[in-house]
């Protein structure tokens, strides 16, 4: 695994990582535990949970990785999860709210139901979560909150109402929660990437398959020769632009969308 920062960059700071048995969350939490970091990494699966806690004692300090099974689209999963934090390593100075989901279907097709479980998970949870992590942040002037939205967030695609839509509102709530923040010391930013090489991608490009009549290669060839760069990104080229987001290397960005499109999007 290549890392980014020397492996003491993040020594002492405390980060919180949503969706953490995600392939783009795994990424994240490997890189930043390589990094120094305390992380707290969240999820729902106990067993996805288990593994990624092995996983960093064979490459990492495991005992700076506390895993919690939390349900962050609940009130009381929220709660818990930040009592749990705290408790472990203290104030969290980054949030990484990278838990989400997919779903929905085209406009004559979608149950209301899906729509409003993708917008609650996607987008209202990582709001609320991020209210409870700002109110210590204010109280140290200073950290880093990093929204993992996507290329949906900024361009529709068919059949693809529920999710752009939950991504576009992520973005616009970085925009302004970004403005809110500065003043005390808080950088709001998000990371927007297109096909990543993940379970989540997989399953997008399975429905893609089916509503082509083509096998799940053929989809992903097909979606792969669409980009300049001829490849899907990787988890770990997302994880490296999270901490980046997360360091005091990023500086003055300010309610940033920073695209990881594979050239595919250029404005």
């Amino acid at each position: 695994m290549s890392v980014l920062f020397h492996r003491d960059h993040f020594e002492g700071k405390h980060i919180l990582v949503t969706g953490a048995t995600g392939g783009i969350g795994e990424a994240v939490v490997q890189k930043l535990l390589a990094s120094g970091a305390n992380v707290t990494a969240a999820g729902r699966s106990d067993e996805k949970l288990s593994r990624l806690k092995q996983t960093a004692h064979y490459h990492s300090d495991a005992s700076r990785l506390m895993a919690v099974s939390a349900d962050i689209g609940d009130s009381d999963g929220r709660k818990y999860l930040m009592e749990q934090a705290e408790d472990g390593f203290g104030p969290v100075y980054g949030l990484v709210n990278s838990a989400g989901i997919t779903g929905g279907d085209t406009v004559d097709q979608i149950q209301e139901d899906d729509l409003e479980k993708v917008m609650h998970l996607n987008f209202t949870a990582a709001v609320m979560l991020s209210q409870l992590v700002y109110q210590g942040m204010k109280d140290m002037q200073g950290g880093r909150i990093v929204n993992i939205s996507s290329l949906s967030g900024l361009r529709g695609t068919y059949g693809s109402t529920a999710y752009a839509g939950s991504k576009f509102a992520l973005i616009g709530f970085t925009q302004s929660f970004a403005l809110e923040a500065v003043e005390h010391n808080i950088r709001v930013n998000a990371v927007c990437p297109g096909f990543v090489d993940t379970e989540m991608a997989r399953e997008i490009l399975e429905k893609k398959a089916s509503r082509n009549g083509r096998s799940y290669e053929e989809e992903r060839r097909e979606a792969e020769k669409g980009l300049p760069s001829g490849r899907m990104t990787r988890p770990e080229e997302v994880a490296d632009a999270v901490l980046f987001l997360l360091s005091d290397a990023c500086g003055n960005m300010i309610g940033e969308s920073m695209k990881i499109s594979g050239g595919s999007v250029m404005r």
